[in-house]
């Protein structure tokens, strides 16, 4: 699996949840692309990401 152009590989498919936990990013804080469509937040526990899959992932930074 590439992340934010980074081999990741898997040994089984995670879901977005389990890979955000993984790499320490907050959902609450975060977008997420897989295979160039947008998942949800809602969808971020049920899809599924498998070694094949691309994912960006995008924090939001508040400040001012």
């Amino acid at each position: 699996m590439k992340v934010n152009g980074t081999l990741h590989p898997l040994t089984e498919p995670i879901t977005v949840s389990a890979l955000l936990e993984q790499l320490g990013y907050n959902p609450q804080r975060v977008a997420v692309e897989v295979d160039g469509e947008i998942v949800r937040r809602a969808d971020f526990g049920t899809a599924s990401l498998c070694d094949s899959s691309t994912v960006e992932i995008v924090g939001f930074v508040g400040g001012g």
